[in-house]
């Protein structure tokens, strides 16, 4: 098949994609610098059985690492880059502008270059709902304006796009920039509501909840994800004219938060206690996903509901912090 190198593989996402593509037939290669965000040995439980495959390559290195990265796939044939790899989450980039520049925009322009020196014709980026801002209109949909991003996370990963659409069009590469919404699942970070929520539970501690919770989120399970992932990435591959494609990848359902709270409390068989908190700077209202370009482009179709997708999460919560992991 075919040789994809992936950006921020042991990741959440990237873990389950990797083994996905396995088993699809690709040979993978990750690039991962392990970011201490959050515990090591979460990534480590998505890959560990993957380290000992023939097609499959762990380089542990900095994406900013070009010259590095550049002799360590020199002469190597890659048939495409999923760029995943990024500094994520809205709240911490209030607190660190900076490093999430350094990470997400100088990142990408990295390993777009790695992608040109390799010879790649394919990239396929990892882009955010978060581009959306506080739209209005929704569902939201590739077409509505993207100009108005409300945290420097946002900020980044709108830039990450256009600096794809550069090397389109300079280098005849085929990119994708794929916009996730609200990934959830087992490995998912611990800082996001879902994972957050489950172990304060697990934990007897009480929900914080910031404002009413009346926002609602577009979650879409990870394996819903990866399929989208996967899907756009045959299409690149077998691509006869080089395209640029801007496309959402999300449930096409949303949830209020105090539905999911409950949700979570149901799952894990605990009645949560709520605290409740101011709303955050830099949060939006809302996110939704018009996923009809996805349908008809890729035959995308996400197929877990969020009850489903929330017991699956639980069920792994459990037994992750049942053998004292953290």
């Amino acid at each position: 098949m075919s040789h994809i190198l992936v950006t921020g593989g042991a990741g959440f996402i990237g873990g389950h994609l990797c083994r996905r593509l396995l088993e699809d037939g690709h040979s993978v290669t990750v690039i991962d610098n392990f970011d201490p965000f959050y515990a090591r040995a979460i990534k480590e439980e998505g890959i560990s059985d993957l380290l000992d495959r023939d097609d499959f390559r762990l380089l542990e290195r900095d994406i900013n690492n070009l010259e590095g990265l550049s002799q360590d796939l020199g002469g190597v044939t890659v048939d495409a880059v999923i760029h995943l790899a990024a500094k994520a989450g809205v709240r911490p980039s209030i607190e660190d502008p900076v490093g999430y520049q350094v990470a997400n925009i100088g990142g990408t322009q990295s390993i777009l270059e790695l992608a040109r020196r390799l010879g790649v014709k394919t990239f396929l980026f990892g882009s955010s709902s978060s581009v959306y801002g506080n739209n209005l209109k929704v569902p939201f949909s590739e077409d509505d304006p993207v100009e108005h991003p409300i945290s420097p996370y946002a900020a980044t990963k709108r830039a990450g796009e256009l600096l794809a659409h550069t090397y389109h069009h300079l280098f005849g590469m085929t990119v994708h920039c794929l916009r996730f919404f609200t990934v959830y699942g087992p490995r998912q970070r611990p800082d996001l509501a879902i994972h957050k929520f489950a172990r304060l539970l697990l934990d007897g501690q009480e929900i914080p909840m910031f404002g009413d919770g009346s926002t609602s989120r577009d979650y879409t399970f990870v394996s819903d994800i990866v399929d989208g992932v996967c899907r756009s990435l045959n299409r690149a591959l077998r691509a006869e004219t080089l395209e640029f494609q801007v496309i959402n990848l999300g449930g096409h359902q949303t949830t209020r938060l105090t539905e999911l709270i409950v949700n979570i409390g149901q799952g894990l068989g605990v009645t949560p206690v709520i605290k409740r908190l101011p709303s955050q700077p830099g949060d939006v209202d809302r996110t939704w996903a018009d996923v009809s370009h996805a349908q008809s482009l890729l035959g995308y179709e996400p197929q877990v509901p969020i009850e489903d997708g929330i017991r699956i999460f639980c069920d792994w919560a459990q037994k992750y912090y049942a053998k004292g992991d953290s």
